[in-house]
């Protein structure tokens, strides 16, 4: 009887879920505006792919998505939501985690918060913050008491460029690093529109005042501001007069919305995402040429204009194309001299940079050498300038009348010099040391090696208790679930407990993999976890078929289920009917209670659940509830839950030795 009162109770307790879904939701997704003593998480969001606000017409969202090198990691960005194009980031190079915070507090402080420590925040110079808004041209602004813009996102862009986005001078646009960590930057300096590469000392190479592209509207001008409209790039002086037009695309719908990327190759490219179609590329680029930005390829490298990479006639002798060329600012390198790169050689910030001075080839080649940080230079025979740098880029092949020296190690590193004489003495002493100490490693290997076979298959070996145990879920490898779940690509759901990935074993077999994150389990807990989960057979509780102990790395496999968790079916979206008819809702809740049921009463391991809910109730292909995530121990300090002990006995169940959680509910 007691069973049976346990059952209606819960199907109670479910049917009243079912039928308040509409007003239980867990986080809602606003429009337009929040205000202060606004937080959250990431998965506070989960729901709205992590969106928590969207302008009024919906075309700009604003909240945390994925990162493209790892998708456990976030950034808080403005994104236009059909193209799923990010238009703007916080916290660019600072990710975070899905519980890491975005905080909009009672003051008016904006700031993102990662294990507790500020990542990001924004300055509003002391001023009282009354809304955050987030405007239908991709705009987000902080808004005083009297609704003047105290802060905006426009003022701070990051590498793209909206239309009708004014860009003004002091702001500028930064590329990601590229694979040599460098970035490029475009800012208005001097009058004019310019893009540099980000070393150590700024190096222009393209700029509006000198390209050939642009229509002349009025000359003689100073840029002041430019902005994207229609199918051009307009550029306006300080009384907001047109100067220049540069037309990228010759398509002239008012309503296409171009925008302006500054990419981590140095060149800006043009999109259009009118009707999400975010691959709308323009064949226009900025610069026209692909060999003009420093790095179209490795440094030290001549671009054709085929686009390819070649190594320069005068540095064909060094390895790699690179091998020996140093600055001279660290005596212990040995000593230096200047090499000829070849003929026909030019570097596009020469046509922006100031000579280092005028004189004639030895004069320059004398400063370069008397320059500890000159590592190349170019001389103008016609002109007698001499151009010193402390960092290039790859050449270009050009007709001008530029010759171009590339500081080396005299010896040319391949030991020919003196010093090559003294590497040649210790010679054999550097072979015998470097041999013996190889077979030192690798004794010490095999001695490692014997010592972890005797201690795996000791009676007292973690491992050998696995081997040994009769009737237990498969074991897997950790390297055999990351196979099936393609590195954890296919990420079904985020718990209190860790991620669950979907997984595929090669025979066809699909599985739900859940990695368990920070439950702070010992081999004991996780070993009696299995053993009781594993032996728990019922048609309503989610079965475990396989599970994962490796190092440090604890992973169960559950059988699949193909309609997810309730709480998808019975919470509304937007203005749609319920999912589900009555006599599913009914089947669900009866077979959820006969789940509970069964662990609360008839198994050997009785087990109090303590957060039964909709996201622990999955549905299988004919929406056959099953109950999940019951005996998982100690979650992140969670109150105990003990087991019931066996009737009129006094002692624990099956020898169970540890706490299964008890969940509040937020």
């Amino acid at each position: 009887m007691g069973g049976w009162n346990l059952i209606h109770f819960t199907g109670f307790i479910l049917l009243s879920l079912l039928l308040l879904s509409e007003t239980c939701l867990a986080s809602v997704r606003r429009f337009g505006s929040i205000n202060p003593g606004f937080e959250g998480a990431q998965w506070d969001w989960i729901d709205n792919n992590g969106l928590f606000l969207l302008c009024n017409q919906s075309v700009f969202g604003f909240g945390f998505v994925t990162t493209p090198q790892d998708v456990t990691l976030f950034l808080l960005v403005i994104i236009h939501m059909d193209s799923g194009k990010i238009v703007w980031t916080a916290n660019r190079g600072s990710p975070v985690s899905n519980s890491d915070k975005f905080v909009f507090d009672d003051k008016g402080g904006v700031s993102l918060l990662k294990s507790g420590s500020v990542v990001w925040t924004i300055d509003t110079g002391g001023k009282t913050v009354s809304a955050m808004e987030l405007h239908d041209s991709g705009n987000l602004a902080l808004l005083g008491d009297d609704n003047g813009v105290v802060w905006q996102s426009f003022s701070h862009p990051t590498d793209t460029l909206l239309w009708n986005h004014d860009f003004q001078q002091g702001m500028k646009l930064e590329s990601e690093p590229g694979s040599n960590n460098v970035s490029y930057i475009l800012e208005i300096k001097s009058g004019d529109l310019i893009l540099s590469a980000g070393f150590k000392t700024p190096q222009p190479y393209w700029s509006i005042g000198r390209e050939s592209r642009k229509t002349i509207y009025k000359d003689g001008g100073e840029v002041t501001s430019a902005s994207i409209s229609e199918n051009s790039w307009k550029f306006y002086d300080s009384s907001k007069v047109l100067l220049w037009l540069f037309f990228f695309s010759s398509n002239v719908d008012v309503n296409a919305t171009w925008i302006a990327v500054l990419g981590n190759d140095g060149v800006i490219s043009f999109s259009n995402l009118q009707n999400g179609d975010s691959n709308g590329l323009s064949a226009t680029k900025i610069p026209g040429d692909s060999c003009s930005t420093p790095e179209a390829c490795d440094a030290y490298f001549e671009c054709s204009s085929d686009n390819k990479c070649l190594c320069p006639s005068g540095l064909s002798s060094y390895a790699n194309c690179k091998s020996g060329i140093v600055t001279s600012c660290d005596p212990s390198k040995g000593s230096t001299e200047l090499t000829s790169a070849g003929d026909g050689l030019y570097y596009s910030p020469l046509a922006f940079v100031s000579p280092s001075s005028r004189t004639n080839l030895e004069g320059c080649k004398s400063s370069c050498l008397g320059n500890c940080s000159c590592v190349a230079l170019f001389y103008q025979s016609s002109t007698r300038n001499c151009y010193m740098f402390d960092r290039i880029g790859s050449f270009q092949n050009s007709d001008k009348d530029f010759s171009s020296y590339v500081k080396v190690l005299s010896d040319g590193g391949s030991g020919s010099g003196s010093g090559g004489s003294r590497s040649k003495k210790w010679f054999p002493y550097i072979v015998i040391v470097a041999i013996s100490t190889v077979l030192l490693i690798c004794g010490l290997l095999y001695v490692g090696y014997r010592y972890y076979r005797r201690k795996r298959n000791s009676p007292e070996s973690p491992d050998s208790f696995w081997e040994n145990l009769s009737g237990m879920p498969i074991r897997f490898s950790y390297k055999d679930l990351q196979t099936a779940t393609n590195i954890f690509s296919n990420k079904l759901g985020q718990g209190g407990f860790g991620s669950v990935y979907e997984g595929v074993l090669q025979d066809g077999t699909r599985l739900a993999v859940k990695q368990l994150e920070g439950i702070g389990q010992g081999q004991k807990e996780f070993q009696a976890e299995v053993t009781t989960i594993g032996s728990i057979h019922h048609h309503h509780l989610v079965r475990l078929k396989a599970f994962c102990a490796e190092g440090t790395h604890r992973l169960l496999a559950y059988e699949y289920m193909a309609n997810g968790s309730l709480d998808k079916w019975i919470f509304k979206k937007n203005n749609e009917e319920s999912l589900l008819d009555w006599e599913t809702r009914f089947n669900i809740a009866l077979g959820t209670a006969k789940g509970l049921a069964y662990l609360h009463e008839d198994c050997d391991s009785k087990i109090i659940h303590c957060d039964i809910k909709p996201q622990n109730v999955l549905l299988d292909h004919n929406f056959h509830a099953k109950v999940s995530d019951f005996g998982l121990a100690n979650n992140q300090g969670a109150e105990p839950c003990f087991h019931y002990t066996k009737r009129n006995s006094g002692v624990p169940c099956t020898g169970v030795d540890h706490k299964p959680p008890y969940i509040r509910e937020k």
